[in-house]
């Protein structure tokens, strides 16, 4: 019983000490991001090629890239939702100019067709050179798909980058752009505007663009640690309670019972 009560509450102790351990990396990840949100907007020569992986210090970075939409390689994420509703998340290459290499951007989320669920929504695409922002990410969000049927055709439920990339023959950059501003039509050279407000015609494509920010939970970290560290103090309590008073206050009483039986032969 004694091992078995120090093998508990060390490893209830150590399991909670892990978790304040995690919260502690997560609180270190979350400055980092804060850091690098307020970095300047790396522009498109910045981004790393096609064909090498991106430094992780690159996650989380705002970018503003220039370059021209391939509409033909769209890809419609089923099953996304935001504010409360279910559609699409909206990606399309966008190739990058004076670069032959092009990103992959997640322009943002519409509204499905609840009568046709394989109607495509409505999104106004720009031609020519734009001007993109947004925050730069590893990877696209993956929802629960019980196939890979679902990922041919517009319609799917996940993208992968590489499968993407030898699908269209595009060289995709190793990131994704989650963009967070409307498309801005690039001025000649392919310069960026001096202001990142866009016209209003730009704005209206239909798009929301309420992206979450990266989720930390640094909180359920702390709960966790809580729920570890109480437990050990429950085994704890628990041998003392049944292993020490429990048999006190037995032997207590048996003695007082003792006493009281001399005392009434007596």
């Amino acid at each position: 019983m004694v091992i078995a009560t120090i093998a508990g509450v060390a490893a209830a102790l150590s399991l909670g000490t892990w978790q304040l351990d995690r919260a502690d990396q997560k609180m270190t990840m979350q400055r980092a991001i804060d850091e690098r949100g307020q970095e300047a907007p790396l522009a498109t020569a910045a981004l790393p090629p096609a064909d090498q992986p991106p430094p992780s210090a690159l996650e989380h970075r705002r970018a503003a890239v220039v370059g021209e939409w391939d509409t033909a390689h769209a890809v419609y994420l089923d099953n996304r939702v935001m504010d409360g509703h279910t559609g699409f998340y909206v990606l399309t290459p966008l190739k990058l100019a004076g670069r032959h290499d092009a990103i992959l951007v997640q322009r943002g989320w519409a509204p499905r067709n609840v009568a046709r669920r394989e109607a495509l929504p409505p999104v106004s695409t720009p031609t020519g050179e734009v001007r993109i922002e947004g925050r730069l990410a590893a990877s696209v969000s993956k929802a629960y798909a019980l196939s890979r049927d679902a990922e041919t055709g517009p319609i799917r439920q996940n993208v992968d980058l590489a499968a993407l990339q030898a699908e269209t023959g595009l060289r995709l950059l190793p990131l994704v752009l989650l963009q967070t501003e409307p498309d801005q039509m690039a001025p000649a050279g392919g310069a960026a505007p001096a202001t990142s407000a866009a016209p209003a015609a730009e704005a209206a494509d239909g798009l929301h663009r309420h992206w979450p920010p990266p989720a930390v939970d640094v909180h359920k970290h702390y709960g966790y640690a809580f729920q570890w560290f109480a437990l050990a103090a429950l085994i704890l309590g628990l041998y003392v309670w049944f292993q020490v008073l429990a048999p006190y206050r037995a032997g207590r009483a048996a003695r007082a019972t003792k006493v009281s039986d001399e005392q009434r032969d007596a």
